[in-house]
């Protein structure tokens, strides 16, 4: 077993690069099963969930080739499979893209229930309402998903709830589906805008996406033989912005970009930091003060992100003064507040809000990550804390952040991977 081992009492000053965004490319390669050729795909996070995912690609045919520690090459003319292996499948919660991608290209899917973090309640009820309008049958028994067509056709599909998840994978499915699908009320995030422009880049006519109303006009085929670039990580970038903020820091982060960040930058601003936007492309964050209290509620893009509401809450448990964090994506989500707590903080967690009675300080203690997020925001508390943090259940952390250990380190902190 492997742990972190960090002491605390850290100012993180320097410059840190940001990777290609993990939610991107864990829809953009099951989205290369559309293609009947090949893609090169620049900017990959080398992180677990897309090293499993080249692993299921290659079980369905794809032939996986690595340029580079961030480049693939994805040949997908020689699809075998419609069956994705169950056991690596069951392990991360994207795996429910390639029931979009391989209904789309071969009109049949098989996918065992997705995994991923236990953040509450997660249903798949829209990604089946979409396959469904498009023409599929879907059948959801002995713990894996099957959707079959013998024919796709276009339709409109209003999303009831706006899910990411089930905006990309009705995008997916409608891609080669006869005649010109609208997809109302769908997520705004800055991955799906990624996903079309990747399918587009491919051969697809996919537009508006980032907005409230994507509309697709199927094509025949999409052929690749093109490079892509995956989109920076706003919620990495996010994560060592809240880093420079909580540890009265000044970190310049590289390669993100700045309008995606910008729920996050007015917080910061709130709770009393400084940012310097540098030229769309860079970000400086810097504090030299003890953070304010401030509220916040999560909420879909371009609202304040779920995934940055753990890291952002160590801020708030060292804030002067009585904070409160709305939480309206996952209900579960609060699970990092037991371990804040194990470290002196002063939080109460309430269903879906959570108070935060600010602490001057934090203690290092043995925690345990619960989730990718939560696994983030432990780290930053380490950095924070007086004494030695050790955090465990490191498998949640490789799934979203690539060589977060070296990154912090380049930037100060004193923080090592060991094995027990």
């Amino acid at each position: 077993m492997e742990k972190l081992v960090i002491t605390g009492g850290t100012s993180l000053k320097g410059e840190v690069t940001i990777s290609g965004a993990k939610n991107a490319a864990i829809a953009i390669l099951p989205a290369t099963l559309l293609i009947d050729g090949v893609c090169n795909i620049e900017n990959v996070p080398n992180i677990s969930d897309v090293r499993a995912y080249c692993e299921i690609l290659e079980t369905l045919g794809a032939k996986i080739t690595w340029k580079g520690k961030n480049e693939i090459e994805i040949d997908t003319r020689n699809l075998s499979c419609t069956d994705a292996p169950l056991d690596l499948t069951s392990k991360f919660r994207a795996s429910y893209y390639l029931l979009g991608a391989l209904l789309g290209r071969c009109g049949k899917a098989v996918v065992g229930m997705p995994g991923g973090c236990k953040l509450g309640a997660r249903p798949i009820d829209q990604h089946i309402k979409a396959f469904e309008a498009l023409g599929a049958t879907v059948d959801v028994s002995q713990g894996k998903i099957l959707a079959k067509a013998d024919k796709l056709v276009a339709s409109s599909i209003y999303m009831d709830v706006v899910s990411v998840g089930a905006t990309i994978n009705a995008m997916l499915a409608a891609v080669l589906a006869e005649g010109t699908t609208i997809i109302d009320n769908v997520a705004k995030e800055p991955h799906i805008v990624d996903v079309a422009n990747f399918l587009n880049t491919m051969g697809a006519d996919i537009r508006g996406a980032g907005t409230d109303v994507i509309k697709i006009n199927g094509v025949k085929k999409l052929t690749g033989n093109a490079t892509y670039s995956v989109v920076p990580d706003q919620i990495e970038a996010g994560t060592f912005m809240i880093a420079a903020v909580a540890s009265k820091g000044d970190i310049l982060i590289k390669n993100c970009i700045t309008k995606h960040l910008e729920p996050l930058t007015s917080k910061i601003l709130e709770v009393g930091a400084h940012v310097e936007d540098i030229d769309g492309d860079n970000i400086r964050v810097w504090c030299d003060s003890r953070p304010k209290k401030a509220n916040l509620k999560t909420l879909p893009y371009p609202g304040f992100p779920t995934d940055l509401q753990p890291q952002m809450g160590v801020v708030l448990a060292i804030a002067d003064g009585t904070s409160i964090i709305n939480e309206t994506i996952f209900e579960s989500r609060f699970q990092y507040t037991e371990e804040l707590n194990k470290m002196g903080a002063t939080i109460s967690p309430q269903g879906t809000r959570a108070i935060f009675e600010g602490v001057p300080k934090l203690t290092g203690a043995p925690v345990y990550s619960t989730d990718l997020r939560a696994g983030a925001a432990l780290i930053i508390a380490g950095i924070i804390a007086d004494g030695v943090t050790e955090v465990y259940n490191l498998q949640h952390i490789d799934r979203g952040y690539e060589n977060i250990e070296d990154k912090f380190r380049n930037l100060g902190a004193k923080i090592e991977r060991v094995s027990e």
